[in-house]
């Protein structure tokens, strides 16, 4: 078996320089994996928090099951996840520095069990931005003339 990716935050890389990947497991219930297993989760506009001790996804969007009635889950409740210690460490001195933030960057299935690929992010300022469209641009326009001549 391999890896099937469920959601990917698509703004992480526009909005972010991403320095450090992590992988990490997700403590989830019954009804979440179901979901999860289906496609119906949404990372647009979640965060990770570590604490020192632990991490947290805050604000991930998990719909609820349908076929799971009364025993349904809440949809952005605050999931830990599965790191180790040292790991965990390691994050909670990264982003203690000034400007940097933990941001979840996909969610698949790697042998059956839910993953979230999180990343040490720095933000990036409003002209890095303008850059990477202008180059995007430029790339695309270098692209069609060179489909063109051929």
């Amino acid at each position: 078996m391999g890896i099937k990716v469920i959601s990917t935050n698509r703004k992480a890389k526009f909005e972010y320089f991403l320095l450090e990947h992590y992988e990490a497991g997700i403590e989830l219930k019954g009804s979440e994996i179901k979901s999860i297993r289906a496609g119906q989760v949404s990372l647009v506009e979640s965060y990770v928090s570590v604490d020192g001790q632990q991490a947290w996804l805050i604000n991930a969007h998990i719909a609820p099951y349908e076929q799971a009635n009364r025993f349904n889950h809440e949809p952005k409740r605050n999931r830990r996840l599965l790191l180790n210690k040292r790991e965990i460490r390691k994050i909670w001195d990264m982003v203690r520095q000034k400007g940097l933030t933990v941001i979840p960057v996909k969610i698949y299935l790697k042998e059956g069990l839910a993953k979230v690929e999180i990343a040490v992010a720095r933000g990036k300022k409003q002209y890095d931005k303008r850059q990477e469209i202008a180059k995007r641009d430029f790339d695309r326009e270098i692209s069609r003339k060179a489909y063109r001549k051929e």
